[in-house]
């Protein structure tokens, strides 16, 4: 197990994916072929612009490591927190306007995902199960925004959030999640603004081929768990590879993976990391196919409940 470690403006620059997309990325048709998330991207682009975020995000750090595990407080629904959603659709095809049944079948999984209510929770091997963990968040559809557009593809560059490029703005973000279906192109599936970013371009972004219980057409990735993934990101998990070789996720419960994983990984699947850990690969931070991601464990859950406690970033949506 890894030692968590707060992050620095240098530790945060390693977070960055490798390939930017430009707003004039092609549009793909078909299936990816492997999942690709353009969190990490983003956040180096968002780096490079504002120098100050690298300091939010180091104080968002301290933080965490100061207050991870601590109880939810302030407005909670049945002792948790229920986060309202805004689905923001943004279509030039038929296909593309997601039906208000596919969206909700999002909500769902998120619910199941947030909960260990999903049917697969209980396929996590017996080596980490003393780690699996029930997040205990909920997710309750709030308003959805559609919106005709003729833009083939939108890019990692936050286009579709900003009006004056043909978006639609986030509704409400300090106390809503903005979720944005849009086709991103560059066989990107979707990606994530983590806390400490502008309210403007807060929330996630997924493909309406990953969006929901998107159908067989769609998979491997057709089971909702992209939106599981993003949504970790915009409530400060990593990678769990750390976005580096042999780097740190800063949870202390989760193994050192070599790098991402994908498909369906045979367990177990060894790291050459130090000490050769079994890799968590059914993680919902690793890039595995949506059938073999099933779970969280209890050092990301104390992660997470910091930035919703007081004083935390997204303490607001407790409030």
């Amino acid at each position: 197990m890894k030692k968590v470690i707060i992050t620095t403006f240098a530790a945060l620059m390693l977070f960055a994916c490798q390939n930017e997309q430009s707003d004039s990325a092609n549009a793909d048709a078909s299936v990816a072929s492997r999942r690709s998330c353009a969190t990490q991207e983003v956040l180096e682009a968002q780096l490079k612009a504002d120098p100050m975020l690298a300091i939010r995000m180091n104080e968002i750090e301290t933080f965490t490591a100061q207050h991870a595990g601590s109880n939810f407080t302030g407005r909670l629904v049945n002792g948790k927190i229920e986060i309202p959603v805004v689905v923001n659709v943004l279509y030039r095809t038929s296909a593309e306007n997601i039906s208000d049944a596919q969206i909700q079948s999002q909500i769902d999984v998120l619910n199941k995902d947030f909960n260990a209510l999903n049917s697969d929770y209980n396929n996590v091997p017996a080596l980490f199960s003393g780690v699996k963990a029930n997040i205990g968040i909920t997710f309750v559809l709030d308003q959805v925004v559609r919106k005709s557009t003729t833009k083939t593809s939108w890019g990692t560059k936050d286009a579709m959030k900003k009006t004056n490029q043909g978006g639609i703005a986030p509704t409400s973000p300090t106390t809503k999640l903005n979720l944005w279906s849009c086709v991103i192109g560059g066989g990107i599936l979707g990606y994530a603004q983590f806390p400490g970013g502008a309210s403007a371009t807060d929330g996630v972004v997924i493909d309406p081929k990953y969006f929901g219980l998107s159908g067989s057409a769609n998979a491997p990735y057709n089971l909702g768990r992209t939106a599981t993934h993003e949504v970790g990101h915009w409530m400060n998990l990593r990678h769990i590879w750390g976005d580096a070789t042999c780097g740190s996720d800063l949870v202390s419960d989760t193994p050192t993976h070599n790098t991402a994983n994908y498909g369906v990984p045979a367990y177990p699947h060894y790291s050459t990391c130090t000490g050769t850990p079994v890799e968590m690969t059914m993680n919902y931070m690793d890039y595995v196919d949506d059938a073999a991601m099933y779970m969280f464990s209890t050092g990301q859950k104390n992660r997470i409940s910091a930035i919703f406690t007081t004083g935390g970033a997204r303490a607001a949506f407790a409030q």
